[in-house]
């Protein structure tokens, strides 16, 4: 299997930034002035992120060697917000690879 490392840092990235947009900025839009426009645009990029990353993160988990608690902490951090940078400082920075 290729290096799924970059691709999933990438993916990462992406997810996080994508659940903040909807959390903090398309959901708030979306109550207070009933405009749910920015909910569907962000909705189905955010849920195709997600996905890839949860499989991504099962894929990599052997070639990273993560014992199950570890796997499952990056996973936990796909639905927490701001988890996805935590989880790229935390086990996926270059200078932790090593």
């Amino acid at each position: 299997m290729p290096n799924l490392l970059p691709v999933f840092r990438i993916t990462a990235l992406l997810e996080g930034v994508s659940y903040i947009l909807l959390l903090f900025i398309a959901t708030p839009i979306k109550y207070l002035y009933e405009d749910p426009q920015y909910v569907k645009m962000l909705g189905m990029p955010h849920g195709i992120l997600f996905i890839a990353y949860v499989i991504m993160a099962v894929l990599i988990s052997s070639d990273m060697k993560w014992p199950n608690r570890t796997l499952w902490v990056v996973l936990l951090a796909s639905v927490i917000p701001f988890g996805t940078f935590y989880i790229e400082k935390k086990y996926l920075n270059k200078s932790k690879r090593a």
